[in-house]
């Protein structure tokens, strides 16, 4: 039902105002305490073999949202009823700022794809932080993603981070360092490990100094030199980060994608990530092995993509293009069909497959 109605009447609207107009949705049905608590109830993960703990949290699930959908921290309520063990929100910058020139989100139907040069449009860190401070009424657990405003210069880059640190890490159960969005001019050069670690290094006294302290990960780009991988693994052991988000979107445009006209520059996600966001996966196993926790993101659409991660040494795994192309109900059913598939394989929960194939 949910791909005939995608087929048929959501994708001959531009993506973005599609996004913007769910995005409304879901923030009126967050005012719906009933409504929304009936959906929980009937979707959210509660079978005791799908819980994980990673990093000190405690997650019903390890399937979660990824950054990206939910960008300024207004829809949390309603995500966490549809099924997700997780909900990440940004990217969130220290400062407002509108983003890139529209078009900037483009469906690539066939290859169940989106690219995206939405350059972390959003409202800034102090509307943000207004935002998680409410009320959910849901249980959730709540990533923050943080990334540079665009006018800062690279000289500024540290600061600029810290000072959104400062504002959300009080209020995340995880916070991530997102230095490998293509659409940020200058952003990826942060990858290095020379500029990455003075900048982890800040972060991290601000995560640090909370009452709770807050866990730092630090987010990557798929189209690293593996030297590079290697690199930032190491430093994140160094830095005793408390995990690696791998990957974010890709510059690359594999063989036989078809890329709609606009959409040749951007981040691509999706189907086409799938192959490269497993193997950077498993080269940061083979380097930190269970040292940090590692969380997978790229390509996943179905069970098999989770099950596939976990056993090769993620303990989380993040989803969204297959979301988008899954229907609301994606989430809560990989749930239900990796709860099934832990019995069949006699584990009594996901952390008894966790890296089972990992070299």
């Amino acid at each position: 039902m949910y791909r005939l109605l995608f087929t048929q009447v959501l994708a001959r609207f531009d993506a973005e105002a599609v996004h913007h107009l769910t995005v409304r949705a879901f923030r009126v049905l967050a005012m719906l305490p009933l409504l929304k608590k009936l959906i929980h109830r009937s979707l959210a993960p509660r079978d005791p073999a799908l819980r994980i703990k990673a990093f000190g949290v405690h997650f019903p699930g390890p399937l979660g949202l990824a950054a990206g959908f939910d960008k300024d921290a207004g829809c949390v309520p309603a995500l966490a009823a549809f099924g997700f063990g997780f909900i990440e929100v940004g990217t969130i910058t220290a400062h407002a700022q509108p983003g890139n020139a529209r078009p900037r989100l483009f469906r690539l139907v066939r290859d169940r794809a989106i690219v995206n040069r939405m350059g972390f449009n959003n409202a800034g860190a102090h509307a943000a932080a207004a935002r998680l401070r409410r009320p959910r009424g849901l249980p959730a657990v709540v990533g923050v993603n943080i990334g540079k405003t665009k006018v800062v210069p690279e000289s500024e880059a540290v600061a600029d981070y810290v000072s959104c640190a400062k504002e959300l890490a009080p209020l995340a159960d995880y916070l991530v360092v997102n230095v490998s969005s293509p659409n940020t001019p200058g952003l990826r050069d942060l990858q290095t490990a020379d500029k990455l670690r003075p900048l982890l290094t800040e972060v991290k006294q601000v995560a640090a100094a909370n009452t709770r302290r807050t866990p730092l990960l630090v987010k990557i780009a798929p189209d690293l030199a593996d030297d590079d991988i290697d690199a930032i693994a190491d430093l994140a052991v160094e830095l005793e980060l408390d995990g690696i988000i791998a990957t974010n979107t890709t510059i690359e445009r594999p063989s036989g994608v078809r890329v709609p006209p606009g959409a040749e520059t951007g981040g691509l996600s999706g189907r086409p990530l799938k192959d490269r966001s497993l193997r950077v996966l498993r080269r940061l196993r083979a380097r930190v092995g269970d040292r940090i926790t590692l969380v997978s993101v790229g390509g996943v659409e179905d069970v098999d993509d989770v099950w596939e991660r976990l056993l090769a040494g993620a303990t989380l795994v993040q989803g969204y293009t297959g979301w988008i192309y899954g229907g609301p109900f994606w989430a809560a059913g990989i749930h239900r069909r990796l709860a099934r598939r832990l019995r069949r394989h006699g584990a009594k929960s996901v952390q008894d497959v966790i890296g089972r194939t990992a070299a």
